[in-house]
């Protein structure tokens, strides 16, 4: 039977609970190489196309490619939870690797198709690796140490975020582009070396007379958190908070040209004190849910992210960057609570699809908010538009369930 977590001490006289249980430090450092790969690949990819072809509209297509596979979450985390998740992590990185190597042949314009064929095939992967984590993430760790390993794992993707692609695009204006695709291979195939000889109890997949149809299984995700309270009524929050934060990224740009009257590079430093708040959630996510608890976290971030939204009223500088910094700290620390509570409440057969379920709630409005905020900008003030997230947001988190009281029995809910 789990148990509330203790009291924690203070955040940085620590290191992370994690860490002292066997096989988790091995798949932090399989971690740490994925996410090398993928941050270095992730912004060259479109800068490539752009170069080939001279079109911003190839380019754009580029980040378009890397989330259509997420209709696919439903089937990708069925098949993570039906398969051992080592070994399917292990044979996704190396796979990927294999995959990433194809944009070797790539050297003209005419060839744009294999970058894009590329692309699809990482995203897909990616897709179904983040499903399979989840699972393995929960198998190695109690419910103890669950929030502060997300955590440390969130910092460690925030800080790739940060440098990654300052070396990826170095490296590619140093070396080009098939320099930046040798170095994503080799890290994802460093990744699948570690994760191969990770040892592990994986939890076992359910029972075949326990099985619905394939269909019927591969939405048992939507369906667990639907059931489950309080990730039922936060996964509907977070899905209208999520598409409210997809305006800002459609009006972010009149923002800095109109409102600050800065060049839309200065959107780069912007993002880096965005990270550096990712970053500092990122290593407190623990220490702060020990004291909170997941859903008033949740709660609480949701809070601080509409603080942000507001603050991006105020057409100042200083304004910018807290209100960048608020953002970065706030997303962190709901993405790592709320998947921290969703593996807590959920079990080890459902893990795969309850992640990605999750993924394509959040994922699809926020998507759907950034192309209707991008056709409403040429039209609408980006002040009101500004307006609308944060107001979106605010109502978010005043209909979090604050009053939610961890109960003392954690164990998974039946589905």
């Amino acid at each position: 039977m789990a148990q509330d977590q203790p009291a924690p001490k203070a955040w940085h006289r620590r290191r992370p609970l994690a860490w002292g249980h066997a096989g988790f430090p091995r798949l932090t450092a399989a971690w740490v190489f994925s996410n090398l790969a993928d941050s270095t690949l992730f912004l060259v990819l479109a800068i490539w196309v752009k170069d080939l072809t001279g079109s911003d509209a190839a380019a754009a297509v580029t980040f378009g490619l890397l989330g259509l596979p997420a209709i696919l979450a439903p089937v990708l985390g069925h098949i993570a939870d039906r398969v051992s998740r080592r070994r399917l992590l292990a044979v996704s990185n190396f796979a990927v690797g294999v995959v990433v190597l194809g944009l070797l042949l790539v050297d003209r314009a005419e060839q744009l198709w294999i970058v894009y064929t590329v692309t699809v095939l990482y995203a897909t992967i990616a897709y179904l690796t983040a499903a399979a984590q989840s699972g393995l993430v929960r198998d190695l760790l109690p419910d103890a140490a669950l929030a502060s390993g997300n955590g440390l794992l969130a910092t460690i993707d925030q800080g790739f975020r940060l440098v990654a692609p300052l070396i990826g695009a170095g490296l590619y204006v140093a070396l080009g582009p098939h320099a930046v695709a040798a170095l994503s291979a080799g890290a994802f195939g460093l990744a699948a070396l570690l994760l191969a000889t990770l040892r592990i109890t994986e939890s076992p997949p359910q029972a075949e007379d326990e099985r619905g149809t394939w269909w019927t299984e591969s939405w048992a995700g939507f369906r667990h958190l639907g059931r489950t309270a309080p990730l039922g009524r936060l996964t509907v929050l977070l899905a209208v908070g999520f598409g409210a934060t997809g305006i800002v990224n459609a009006a972010i740009f009149p923002y800095i040209d109109q409102g600050l009257g800065l060049p839309t590079s200065a959107l780069a430093v912007l993002v880096s004190v965005q990270g550096v708040g990712a970053l500092l959630a990122g290593a407190t996510a623990a220490w702060a849910i020990g004291r909170l608890g997941e859903v008033r976290m949740v709660a609480v971030g949701t809070l601080v992210l509409a603080a942000a939204a507001m603050l991006l009223l105020v057409t100042a500088l200083p304004a910018a960057v807290v209100a960048m910094f608020l953002a970065g700290c706030s997303v962190t620390w709901i993405i790592v609570a709320f998947t921290t509570l969703r593996q807590r409440l959920t079990s080890g057969f459902l893990q795969g699809r309850t992640a990605a379920a999750t993924n394509l709630a959040l994922t699809v409005p926020q998507t759907g908010a950034v192309l209707v905020a991008a056709a409403l900008v040429t039209a609408v003030d980006y002040r009101w538009l500004m307006l609308a997230t944060a107001v979106g947001l605010l109502l978010t988190a005043l209909a979090a369930p604050w009053r939610y009281a961890r109960p003392t029995d954690a164990s998974p809910a039946p589905d």
